[in-house]
């Protein structure tokens, strides 16, 4: 680093890791809050991030039910500068891409700020190939509501039959973890000089794998959490000559304390280490991969990128606004779900391939003649007002809720599927018996902290 920067920025830089604390940040979700967290006078604005905000101190906020309602993300702030490269992407004329990947997306703060900048008519594809940081951001994706995602669970090299699909790829790529130091002891533990050669193999690897999936003319935003140009800027380099692009100029403004294109340094960013740059692939080909060139591996149900109509799936459309821009299909056989139309042909092609872990809203489960809706119906900003009473908790209540305890509701409340609320934002389902009410929020989310009394 002192090569880099010299003597004084690296002494700096070092003196910030070692004898100054993280700031804490949230990411605000616009479709769900209808007040900021926390007060806004406790909040104070991430100036590239429109959306973001400084917390004065790091609440408890596990103990925060808007939290689990999707309202905001706790993010590192540094890393919300992909805001203003989807601005630099809008500006060039790619404001209206047709599919998006972020391909290493778990936990999946990047991939809520992504489904929040797209426009609608855009399906966001978030993959991690690792099982349970796999769930961990399908779960984060579920809280944020929006039913144009999908996630999948697969190594860059499964996505080959994806020729020229994605107009946009985010890799937030595995790196030696540099910008981590200051809040992860084990960070620093684990850093060697071999480490950083290993990651940087590691990227081109990775990069190079999905490389042929983004179209001719589409963009790359490339980033490490890590300080070494090994990881960040010789290998931007390398994909530009290797591969064929050219890096795109972000405008920034003095006042953020951006280093370079564009690294986050702690001593004069307020954040975490981090580095980002936006490239756009050479157009030297067809611009787009119709959804029928993808193929279905043997053995798969899905017929040439289709997906088969389900009968009886009257009832759970009723369930959303804009019914009639849904379709009804069966992520497995006992299960509903429902994926905007526009997009279908699209899921069935990516679960001919890939492991799809969600893909859309997750509607309901058929037991018998019964159909239980489903958590993520609750939480999906799709839900219809109209579909399911709902039942207003105050705080404890709504912490018991979340540690998946029994809560009865007012004896106005009609029985059976309610959707219980907090601050007017759903929480989930319970079922209303009239004495109790089954709590019915996904036993591997609850609250496992015990609960202080107010």
């Amino acid at each position: 680093m002192t090569e880099c920067l010299g003597p004084e920025e690296a002494g700096a830089l070092c003196r910030a890791l070692t004898a100054t604390t993280s700031p804490t940040s949230i990411r605000i979700n616009g479709r769900k809050a209808h007040t900021l967290p926390f007060g806004a006078a406790t909040l104070r604005p991430v100036p590239w991030c429109s959306a973001g905000y400084y917390l004065a101190e790091r609440p408890a906020f596990t103990l925060d039910p808007l939290l689990h309602a999707g309202v905001y993300y706790v993010q590192e702030a540094s890393s919300m500068f992909i805001e203003q490269a989807w601005r630099t992407i809008v500006a060039h004329g790619g404001g209206e891409p047709r599919r998006v990947l972020d391909l290493c997306a778990a936990p999946g703060g990047k991939s809520t700020l992504w489904r929040s900048l797209l426009p609608d008519e855009t399906l966001l594809v978030a993959n991690e190939p690792i099982r349970q940081r796999a769930q961990i951001l399908a779960e984060n994706l579920t809280k944020w509501g929006h039913p144009a995602t999908v996630v999948t669970m697969a190594y860059p090299e499964e996505f080959a039959p994806f020729h020229g699909y994605f107009d946009i790829i985010g890799a937030d790529v595995p790196c030696s973890g540099e910008g981590m130091f200051r809040k992860d002891e084990g960070a620093r533990a684990e850093w060697s000089p071999e480490a950083v050669e290993h990651c940087a193999e590691r990227q081109w690897q990775i990069v190079s794998d999905i490389w042929p999936t983004l179209r001719p003319g589409g963009w790359l935003v490339y980033s490490t959490c890590t300080f070494n140009p090994r990881e960040d800027e010789e290998m931007v380099g390398r994909i530009c000559r290797e591969l064929g692009a050219t890096v795109v100029e972000i405008p920034v403004l003095p006042a953020w304390g951006i280093v370079g294109h564009y690294h986050f340094y702690p001593h004069r960013a307020e954040g975490e280490g981090f580095f980002l740059a936006l490239l756009r692939k050479n157009d030297d080909g067809d611009a787009e991969a119709p959804v029928e060139n993808v193929r279905p591996r043997k053995g798969k149900k899905a017929k040439e990128g289709k997906m088969p109509a389900v009968k009886n799936s009257g009832q759970v459309v009723k369930w959303l606004r804009n019914s009639d821009g849904f379709r009804i299909f069966r992520p497995s056989e006992t299960h509903l779900a429902a994926i905007p139309k526009a997009f279908s042909d699209d899921a069935a092609a990516l679960s001919s391939r890939l492991h799809v872990l969600t893909a859309g809203i997750l509607m309901a489960e058929e037991k018998g003649p019964k159909l239980v809706p489903q958590h993520a119906l609750a939480l999906s900003e799709a839900l219809s007002d109209e579909a399911f009473p709902r039942a207003e908790l105050p705080r404890t209540d709504a912490l018991a809720y979340l540690r998946r305890e029994s809560i009865t509701l007012s004896s106005d409340v009609p029985r059976g599927y309610v959707v219980v609320t907090y601050q007017g934002v759903p929480l989930g389902f319970v079922n209303n018996l009239g004495q109790r009410a089954n709590n019915l929020y996904p036993d591997a989310w609850k609250i496992r902290i015990q609960v202080p009394k107010d």
